[in-house]
């Protein structure tokens, strides 16, 4: 329960947590950034992990002179690259496996064969959208393992799409991150960038389960 609780306050604080491991322990934040970035990224199991608001609050911390650009944004463009050929592989891994249980209603052949042609045609743009959708980011390149996506494409697509969202990300957190307005109405934009994109996702998921059957 504590955990669950600092987690929780971690998520909601990135920004003065962060800030008070650099004053106690330097460089090593870099490792602590990887790790995070990793874990959720590359463990489909670890997907409540801060990301958009951690590279925010990262990018404001470097433009306040706490932290070097170059060396945060090259340690989470490797971790963020890292993590999804991690949790891809994963379900590389396990998905010839529960696909073979013919008489699921879920992993079945059929299924593997729907999944696999949606992946071949729009997975490009599903792992980049992904990127910037909790959760979805976390769930998609492990599905994309699943459907036996092609390892060449999905690296592709998966190196353009770390690109995007940390450069992206970091960068307005270095620019924005100095103006009063954001400082003082830190807390407010963490929580609009967990709900926001969330709630995008939810809609999005709700439309297609009521659109009628043609």
């Amino acid at each position: 329960m504590e955990i669950i609780s600092f987690l929780l306050d971690f998520i909601l604080h990135v920004d003065k947590h962060l800030e008070a491991f650099v004053q106690s322990y330097g460089v090593w934040v870099y490792a602590l950034l990887f790790l995070i970035i990793f874990v959720e990224t590359g463990l489909v199991v670890m997907p409540f992990l801060p990301g958009d608001s951690l590279l925010f609050v990262v990018g404001a911390l470097c433009g306040a002179g706490l932290m070097s650009y170059p060396v945060a944004v090259s340690v989470l463009l490797m971790a963020a690259i890292l993590g999804d050929q991690c949790n891809f592989s994963i379900g590389r891994y396990f998905g010839p496996k529960v696909f073979k249980w013919e008489n699921s209603r879920l992993f079945n052949k059929a299924a593997f064969d729907r999944t696999h042609n949606f992946y071949e045609r729009y997975g490009g743009i599903t792992i980049i959208l992904a990127r910037f959708m909790p959760f979805l980011r976390t769930f998609a390149p492990f599905v994309a393992g699943v459907a036996a996506m092609s390892r060449v494409k999905f690296t592709l697509f998966n190196v353009v799409g770390a690109l995007l969202w940390v450069l992206g990300i970091c960068t307005a957190g270095y620019f924005l991150g100095s103006i009063p307005w954001v400082k003082v109405n830190l807390d407010k934009i963490i929580w609009a960038m967990i709900l926001v994109p969330g709630l995008i996702v939810m809609f999005g998921a709700w439309k297609a389960r009521n659109k009628p059957l043609r």
